[in-house]
């Protein structure tokens, strides 16, 4: 019995010891950075040339539905010899290198939690740019995906507690304290907050189930649909003039296939105007088959700030607009 009390004993202390060292190796710490900052690791030569030329066609790209032509990430390129550190805790991160093998993948929390990391490596140049064209879009797909998330954290610290999407459509969003309920209608409500030259909105209606015909005249049907709302709901402040918000004339929407609220769905991005006047700006709309109350639930953000960048502005009504939930 004494040898078993033994045994009992060591085989307990090699279980604590071990799942102690298991916790402290996969302690990491919190990410840092700006939301929609990338920090690239790459040398200076490799940057300066055809492959950093193709990071940049990628990762610099403009985005759609844009007033002027804005990066999806702000980048920091640094060369490796620097790459160390706080460096490390960067939420976005890609490392870009010459070595001995070929390799293309993402990372999931390497050094930092949460964290991204785009690793791309090849034996020369041209094997590099070729796994940056393999991988590149599941970067962009994974950096976003991260940066959302940490969007959504930091404002669901202070949430806006009016109760006027849920009973009009039975629906929830996290829209942070800064936004208020200025429009309420029977099949409509906007929501806005002021910000420096400006104000960021939030608009919410639903349209019949039967409301969108074939995929040729989806852009059309989408620009008519967002017309008539404007009309009704959105006037403009020109004395003496018909003045609404409508769709901008010369840019058609760009439209892409989504999963919103687990519902199939359609994004719209494009620039928004008020007829008869010089007011202007970007719009991200989710189009969502909501067949389980037959209709086509529509959420919309838009954002008015002259001569103001605008990227990060509509970065934070997508990220809340991603929140929403049907009941």
């Amino acid at each position: 019995m004494r040898h078993l009390g033994i045994l009992v004993v060591l085989l307990t202390t090699i279980v604590f010891t071990s799942c102690k060292n298991k916790n402290q190796k996969e302690y990491k710490p919190s990410s840092t950075g700006a939301i929609n900052s990338l920090t690239v690791v790459m040398d200076n030569d490799l940057w300066k040339g055809p492959a950093g030329d193709k990071i940049r066609e990628h990762f610099a790209a403009p985005l759609a539905g844009m007033i002027w032509d804005e990066p999806a990430f702000s980048i920091n390129q640094i060369p490796k010899s620097v790459f160390s550190g706080a460096i490390r805790t960067t939420r976005s991160l890609l490392i870009v290198e010459i070595d001995t093998l070929s390799v293309a993948h993402i990372k999931t929390n390497l050094y930092a939690r949460p964290q991204k990391t785009g690793v791309f490596k090849g034996r020369d140049v041209d094997e590099l740019i070729q796994n940056i064209e393999k991988k590149y879009a599941e970067a962009i797909t994974s950096f976003k995906t991260v940066e959302i998330e940490e969007a959504q954290k930091r404002f669901k610290r202070s949430l806006n507690k009016e109760k006027a999407l849920e009973e009009k459509f039975g629906i929830s969003m996290s829209i942070p304290s800064a936004y208020k309920v200025g429009s309420e209608e029977d099949n409509f409500v906007w929501l806005d907050r002021q910000i420096p030259k400006g104000h960021m909105n939030i608009i919410v209606y639903s349209m019949p189930e039967d409301s969108f015909g074939a995929d040729s005249t989806l852009v059309k049907d989408i620009v008519r649909m967002r017309d008539s709302i404007g009309e009704k709901y959105i006037p403009g402040n020109v004395p003496g003039k018909i003045s609404y918000m409508i769709t901008e004339k010369s840019f058609a929407p760009s439209i892409f296939p989504v999963q919103i609220a687990g519902k199939k769905a359609f994004e719209a991005r494009g620039i928004w105007e008020v007829k008869n006047d010089f007011m202007a700006g970007p719009f991200i709309t989710y189009i969502i088959n909501d067949d389980v109350h037959k209709r086509k639930l529509v959420i919309e953000g838009f954002t008015f700030a002259p001569a103001t960048a605008k990227r990060d502005y509509m970065f934070e009504l997508e990220a809340i607009l991603k929140t929403l939930k049907i009941n």
